[in-house]
């Protein structure tokens, strides 16, 4: 096992017992982005010269032990702010953009000695489920390069699953972190609304995103949410919570945990395999003591309608502000100043996000409003008071996460509704506010990674990864490696 195979943990035993260097490390990691990353397309900007600097002070102050990331390499998604380093969103109209200031969670990362390597490749202001929709470059699944590594955050699932970070932070919109682990075959997390501080993070629906983790196992990403965790004053929906340590119920069974399954899931086009996945996780936890019961969620439609509406409104709103005048792209050739603003939004945003703007503003519209926006708010409500039900009746659900396994590029493009169905089963949560978390289980006949998804209720992070580190212990999903 070569050293940037190695998850968070045994790379940090492996630097306590003196086996490697962080400077060795680091270089490992290079060596392997500058061999893999021509092959996947996962970075969009690499930091390379600026890790290696940061690793040889690691090195020199012996700072290594002084936190369980230190010295850890790690990529993150291009909508999370960094100062002094250019950030794009993977759109034409931030081509250009180097913000002024960091975001929360990577000052976090910064003063733990974390070691970024880059900023990888998204669909464009984390609008898609494939990453066909960046500005830039389509980045290709490891496990066939043929097939999407799901999105928006597809280009941190790649790095993390190609072994060319150990772990990543990407967003989580209606599924961006869930859907490219499972397709990808690594570990997701969609924390509780709030845990996570979203300053710095360049909004597509304020309501619903949420920064995240990529990570190659649950313990890593326990580790990883105990860093990225607490509250932030420059975010008003942070909350303000007593520290936890998320690695404390890790190993604790599943003895005391009730597993709740939809009853309806089947329903939803699942591909047999995933299927078959999701009886022998069921089994599983069976045969580990866990009680197992069937719950009822009957708004899978609603839900995908809903989220649909109120993103698509609050991007309108955050949207606005790219107009050409105070930074970013701005058309060269235009008459006045309307004119410069419709030639700056129509050549500076894809046509993804043009879609999304558009429907929208016409949901927030005089005389659609009522019918579209408000109701779909009124639907928010009904789901929310769903899953309190649900939680009543169960510790955590479990449901695939993505109906289906990855997906040919170019295969959804042209059809809208059938790419906005990838997100069945990630939607709901996020419309609650609810953490979940994306788990490998197996590989189909095609060699693709299925995932699975624990669901909890809100705050619900330590039970979500107790029971999925049983569960990953179970299917022991890491002796599977993609073939680059």
């Amino acid at each position: 096992m070569s050293i940037n195979n190695l998850t968070i943990h045994e790379t940090k035993e492996a630097l306590k017992e003196g086996k490697f260097s962080t400077e060795e490390l680091v270089d490992s990691y290079i060596d392997h982005i500058e061999k893999i990353d021509p092959k996947v397309d996962a970075f969009l900007l690499k930091c390379l010269d600026r890790a290696k600097d940061q690793a040889k002070k690691i090195d020199s102050e012996k700072q290594n032990d002084t936190c369980s990331l230190s010295g850890i390499p790690y990529a993150l998604k291009d909508n999370i702010c960094t100062k002094g380093i250019k950030t794009t969103a993977a759109s034409k109209m931030l081509y250009n953009f180097i913000p002024p200031y960091n975001a929360d969670v990577y000052e976090r990362l910064n003063s733990m000695n974390s070691i970024m390597l880059g900023k990888v490749n998204m669909d464009e202001f984390a609008m898609g489920s494939s990453t066909e929709n960046s500005a830039f470059k389509v980045t290709k699944n490891p496990w066939d390069l043929s097939t999407v590594p799901g999105g928006s955050s597809g280009g941190s699932a790649v790095a993390v699953a190609s072994d060319m970070a150990a772990f990543a932070l990407g967003t989580d919109t209606g599924g961006s972190i869930r859907q490219p682990a499972s397709l990808c075959g690594v570990v997701g997390l969609k924390p509780t609304y709030g845990l996570v501080s979203r300053f710095g993070l360049i909004a597509f629906a304020s309501s619903l995103d949420q920064i995240g983790t990529f990570a190659k196992d649950v313990e890593d990403t326990a580790i990883i949410l105990n860093a990225i965790a607490g509250h932030d004053p420059k975010d008003s929906t942070s909350l303000d919570l007593p520290k936890k340590d998320y690695t404390d119920q890790l190993k604790n069974g599943t003895k005391e945990l009730t597993i709740g399954i939809l009853k309806n899931y089947k329903a939803e086009g699942v591909q047999e395999e995933v299927q078959t996945a999701m009886d022998d996780a069921i089994a599983a936890y069976k045969s580990m003591g866990a009680k197992v019961v069937e719950v009822d969620f009957r708004y899978f439609k609603q839900a995908l309608a809903a989220y649909y509406i109120i993103a698509c409104a609050e991007a309108s709103s955050n949207l606005a502000r790219y107009d050409g005048v105070r930074y970013g792209f701005r058309a060269k050739d235009y008459t006045d100043y309307i004119d410069m603003y419709y030639k700056t939004r129509s050549e500076g945003f894809g046509s993804e996000v043009k879609r999304r703007i558009m429907l929208g503003t016409y949901a927030l519209s005089s005389g659609y409003y009522d019918a579209y926006y408000k109701k779909a708010m009124q639907v928010r409500t009904v789901i929310i008071n769903e899953y309190k039900k649900i939680f009543d009746q169960c510790d955590v659900l479990l449901t695939p996460t993505s109906a289906t396994t990855a997906f040919k590029i170019g295969e959804k493009m042209n059809d809208p509704l059938q790419m906005y169905m990838s997100d069945t089963f990630t939607v709901p949560i996020n419309i609650a506010g609810i953490p979940a978390i994306s788990i490998p289980a197996e590989l189909d006949h095609k060699g693709l990674p299925i995932g699975l998804q624990i669901v909890g209720p809100v705050l619900g992070e330590e039970k979500i990864l107790q029971a999925a580190w049983a569960l990953e212990k179970h299917f022991d999903f890491r002796k599977n490696q993609p073939n680059l």
